[in-house]
């Protein structure tokens, strides 16, 4: 094995209830059948689950309860414990507190202490955010095996009072893309049957002087009363810069591993709604690449999408098998992406 070798054991998911489609959507908001033909036709997104009883706007679940499921099974698919996790690193932009961190509720719980803990508040990319942390730590030598952990519960910021009728669209398109989940993936320096290798990883900023495109409200006790909105997207510039930067996330993975196109088996694209995954994934022109989307049945579910993936991912991936992820946060535009390798046997 390699010294620069970092591998990928295992990941896991964890969604909140049944699933939540557009009819059900449309029914609670008081909006009529042409808004969920208007959904399926430029959205593409059918269904997502929610934390949230949308009859009486209670929240049924945190990002904690979602992490520790996602970490747990995660760890038994590793064939792991809690005392052989040496880092914990949770990448989400919706913590359940400001403190204490999320992170050390979900080690407390899955029994893991005297380790490094780690929080990256993020958008979508935060879970690759947090992949390329653990990567770092493994290939420094301070941690051997690292849980990741990303998830994002965005219901709780839905106001179920809303008459959507009356919301700007830069609003409205939130209640539509949005789900909540957790996924959990373990890093390691040890290869271990059904793993795969990271042949490249890496995220980077991208937003100077570029106006947000996503923006998610924090209210304290002064400004509770506000009447911005808790959540709204700039759709249009979202459809104008992911599918481009996409395109150079490609272009730089593959020269980073040394890939050509066809090299491909599985792809991992962007994960902002079905109808904007078909288009990007059409665009990036993999001939060989089958898709691995779930962002039509699960939502946008921020920073759980990527683990949500690479679970379907690794399940196929075999050995020798080639795998490259692109993510794209919208918020103040950072670039993301990942090549990977099934480890041999």
């Amino acid at each position: 094995m390699s010294q620069r070798d970092v591998h990928i054991l295992s990941a896991a998911s964890a969604l909140p209830g049944p699933p939540v489609d557009n009819a059900a959507l449309g029914r609670r908001f008081g909006m009529d059948a042409l808004w969920e033909q208007w959904v399926d036709a430029f959205i593409g997104t059918r269904s997502r689950h929610l934390a949230l009883d949308l009859a009486t706007g209670t929240v049924t679940g945190s990002l904690a309860d979602l992490a520790e499921e996602a970490g747990r099974r995660a760890l038994k698919a590793a064939g792991l414990a809690a005392q052989d996790v040496d880092a914990v690193v949770l990448g989400t932009a919706t913590p359940d507190r400001l403190m204490p961190a999320t992170v050390n509720i979900v080690a407390d719980r899955l029994g893991i202490d005297q380790v490094r803990t780690f929080q990256l508040q993020s958008g979508c990319s935060g879970a690759v955010q947090a992949l390329d942390l653990a990567r770092q730590l493994v290939l420094a030598g301070t941690a051997r095996r690292v849980l990741v952990l990303g998830g994002d519960v965005i219901a709780r910021f839905y106001d179920v009072t809303k008459d959507l009728r009356k919301a700007a669209p830069a609003e409205l398109v939130s209640f539509v893309l949005f789900g909540d989940a957790a996924g959990a993936a373990v890093l390691s320096a040890d290869p271990a049957p059904g793993a795969a290798t990271v042949r490249s990883l890496f995220t980077r900023l991208v937003g100077l002087g570029r106006e947000p495109g996503a923006v998610l409200e924090w209210y304290g006790p002064l400004d509770r009363g506000s009447d911005r909105p808790a959540a709204t997207e700039d759709y249009k510039a979202i459809e104008e810069h992911v599918p481009r930067m996409s395109q150079e996330v490609l272009h730089e993975l593959l020269d980073d591993a040394g890939w050509r196109p066809e090299d491909v088996a599985l792809l991992l694209p962007p994960q902002l709604s079905g109808r904007m995954t078909a288009l990007i994934s059409k665009r990036l022109g993999l001939p060989q690449a089958r898709d691995v989307s779930v962002v039509d049945e699960a939502g946008n579910c921020g920073n759980a999408i990527v683990f949500l993936q690479l679970e379907r991912a690794l399940a196929e991936l075999g050995p020798g098998r080639r795998a490259l992820g692109i993510s794209i946060e919208s918020s103040k535009w950072i670039k993301s992406g990942f090549a990977l390798e099934g480890s041999a046997p």
